[in-house]
């Protein structure tokens, strides 16, 4: 494709529409709301076969083409929590190939400038870019692209985020300005977001005012259409169950039709509607789904009802928490700084839709965040999972280049935890202990502990990362490295083991109870540490998992931990690393089923979308009901069930040992590049496994 050429508002006309904020979460949050509109009609006296798109956008696109909604977008760079107070080095394109059968095309794009939600990032500045190379039935080809023969206006019914007023009329169209690159964009390797739109229609009569429901079946993540016939004011509210939910305000003074940039999480739409004429008028009130297209979806059925509903509502949520980055959930819409919640959606993903190319994008983008901040990110322990999933998502793609595209980011990451190491051995100079669970300890938040409730968790994470560095590196060559991180990851071991252990209890404590060192007076994560002791489930769930103790000690835990006789409790998101632990240990005949039956609760009070917790972590807190992070069972039960490992990664080479955990029956898809392995388990019956021939399966 040829250099990519962007277009904007002219600066003679619109010099206050120029540039913005670079991120919706930095303090400063200048620049007007802007959206401007993009056309341009072509005309060739020859069908076209098919034409080759690449567009970008800062910050929203909606483009259409022949009328019909293409695409929406960019894909987003990521972002962190940290360092918003410039722009990212990183922007994309998105590229999709249509097919016009038709001898002209015609371009419509609708951009709006300044970022509006936590995902979203700019370069500061408004523009818009578009190429495209033109195969025409007889063979030849054209290229096309943004240049000042495009029109562009300025249109003010969009007059602020989730406000729109058909009233104020757009300007007339003028030439687009051509400007300067700044984006250098890449092209995202995932596909557009796929569409589905719900809605419904309502008749107003004259002067008359109501309010009316549309109820989805799901909660879906997506944005607010409108059409309406007359004038009308509507006021619609997206909620996902009965919680105060997101309000969008239109106005419209006759026939129009409107498309909302904000993404809700939406289960059902409230609308409040007036019609401002002495005619009869009519609205068609609409939610647009929005999700990454899946081509297919793998099942796992089991002979327990309950069990197969919260694998259902499981699968849901992460289907429309995978957007151009995984989300925490669309109602929260944190950027690419959640790893921990999107490594569970990794592994979600390979075991119910099988297309790891988003997760291989969020490993990359990740990265670079890393690069950026010289190894670090706002959540420390979160920085250390992306070691994991960075080699899981290599397992399960055999993408081996990933891993030397990642590798600076790596040696960063663990230099940057090598200089946090105290003379007692044990990571003592972190910027924070943050972030553990979505629990409150004594008053104390989870999220930023202090040392006493902290350190060893984030130890045991660094070892855990020390271990998957180390396999990484020999994957690479560099035997040097790993040899290294052995070495430094025994000499932490003998650290938690000696100073985190208590030996009578036979359990881990949380953190030791000596101050924190370092000034970190500039830095509110850091809280003072307190003199009280604690043993809590996190640090042995993490101590079982990562293997830091022997599998005796660990047998010994993670009963301590089944039959509560160790304390506290812990959110959908440490279920995930309890269910790993249970699994690594050999217990997951033991305990499975009985960790998942937690499950069966929340998603039977609201089976539309998965709750954020089990236990509200403090009493004015309302979680949100689509948030895949709680959704390990999507692959925690299917994995247990046919005792899935990966022996030679890209499923060139897996290993089945099937048990059916107590239940009568079941039946396991798991996703491949060369179709299904399914497995079939009966109980008194030997298990059917079907798999393709290119994946050698060990049986045991």
């Amino acid at each position: 494709m040829i250099c990519e050429n962007w277009i904007w508002l002219p600066t003679d006309k619109y010099p206050d529409r120029q540039t913005c904020c670079y991120s919706d979460l930095e303090s400063d949050k200048s620049g007007l709301f802007t959206v401007a509109e993009f056309k341009r009609n072509y005309s060739f006296g020859k069908k076209i076969k098919s034409a080759k798109l690449r567009f970008s956008a800062d910050t929203a696109l909606q483009l259409y083409v022949n009328g019909e909604i293409c695409a929406t977008g960019p894909a987003s760079p990521g972002g962190d929590f940290l360092s918003n107070d410039k722009p990212r080095s990183n922007f994309y394109s998105s590229e999709k190939v249509i097919e016009p059968d038709t001898d002209v095309i015609g371009f419509f794009a609708r951009v709006r400038m300044k970022p509006d939600r936590g995902f979203e990032f700019s370069s500061g500045r408004g523009g818009f870019m578009l190429s495209g190379e033109l195969t025409f039935a007889d063979g030849t080809k054209e290229i096309i692209q943004t240049d000042s023969t495009w029109l562009v206006r300025f249109n003010g019914a969009y007059c602020g985020s989730r406000r729109y007023d058909s009233g104020i009329e757009a300007d007339e169209y003028v030439n687009a300005q051509e400007i300067q690159n700044i984006w250098h964009t890449k092209t995202a390797p995932i596909p557009v977001a796929a569409e589905q739109k719900h809605s419904r229609s309502f008749t107003l009569g004259a002067n008359e005012s109501k309010s009316v429901e549309l109820e989805l079946d799901r909660i879906y993540a997506g944005y607010v259409y409108a059409k309406a016939n007359g004038k009308i004011n509507a006021r619609i509210t997206c909620r996902e169950t009965d919680e105060q939910g997101n309000k969008e305000s239109l106005c419209f003074e006759g026939d129009g039709e409107y498309r909302g940039f904000y993404m809700h999480s939406a289960g059902e739409l409230i609308a409040d509607l007036v019609n401002l004429s002495d005619e009869e008028a009519e609205i068609e009130i609409g939610f647009i789904a929005t999700c990454l297209p899946v081509d297919k979806e793998a099942l796992t059925l089991t002979s327990d009802e309950d069990l197969n509903r919260v694998l259902d509502t499981c699968r849901h949520t992460l289907k429309y928490c995978r957007q151009t980055i995984h989300l925490d959930s669309p109602k929260h819409c944190e950027p690419l700084a959640c790893t921990g919640d999107y490594y569970i959606e990794t592994l979600m993903t390979a075991f119910s839709f099988g297309d790891m190319s988003l997760a291989k994008f969020d490993v990359q983008r990740t990265a670079e965040l890393l690069r950026n901040n010289h190894g670090r990110m706002f959540h420390t322990t979160y920085s250390l999972i992306w070691v994991r999933m960075l080699l899981d998502v290599y397992k399960f793609t055999g993408d081996k280049e990933l891993l030397t595209e990642c590798e600076d980011a790596l040696i960063m990451l663990l230099n940057r935890f090598s200089g946090y190491i105290g003379d007692n051995g044990l990571i003592e100079t972190p910027p924070d202990y943050m972030f553990v669970d979505w629990i409150y300890i004594d008053g104390i938040s989870m999220h930023h502990p202090p040392k006493a409730l902290g350190q060893t968790c984030l130890n045991l994470y660094y070892f855990g990362a020390l271990g998957f560095a180390a396999e990484i590196y020999s994957l690479l060559g560099e035997d040097a490295l790993a040899q290294d991180c052995i070495r430094r990851r025994e000499i932490l071991q003998q650290a938690i083991n000696s100073q985190l252990f208590d030996s009578e209890k036979g359990l881990y404590f949380e953190g030791l109870n000596t101050p924190s060192e370092g000034d970190f007076s500039d830095w509110k994560w850091m809280v003072e540490n307190v003199d009280k002791r604690y043993y809590l489930k996190q640090s042995n769930i993490l101590a079982a998992y990562f293997g830091v103790c022997d599998k005796e000690t660990a047998h010994k835990i993670l009963h301590k931990i089944m039959s509560d006789e160790c304390p506290g409790d812990y959110q959908p998101y440490f279920a995930h690393y309890l269910l790993e632990a249970i699994y690594s240990n050999g217990l997951r005949e033991d305990y499975t089923l009985k960790v998942i039956e937690r499950w069966k609760a929340p998603v039977a009070q609201c089976p539309k979308g998965l709750v954020e917790g089990f236990i509200a972590p403090e009493p004015t807190y309302s979680f949100d009901h689509s948030h895949a992070w709680g959704g390990t069972p999507l692959w925690s039960l299917p994995k247990a069930l046919i005792g899935f490992e990966m022996i030679r990664p890209g499923f060139e080479e897996i290993s089945l040992s099937p048990s059916l955990l107590g239940l009568s029956h079941a039946k396991v898809e798991l996703p491949t590049p060369y179709g299904n392995v399914t497995v079939e388990m009966e109980k008194g019956k030997e298990p059917k496994i079907t798999h393709p021939k290119e994946i050698k399966v060990q049986i045991k």
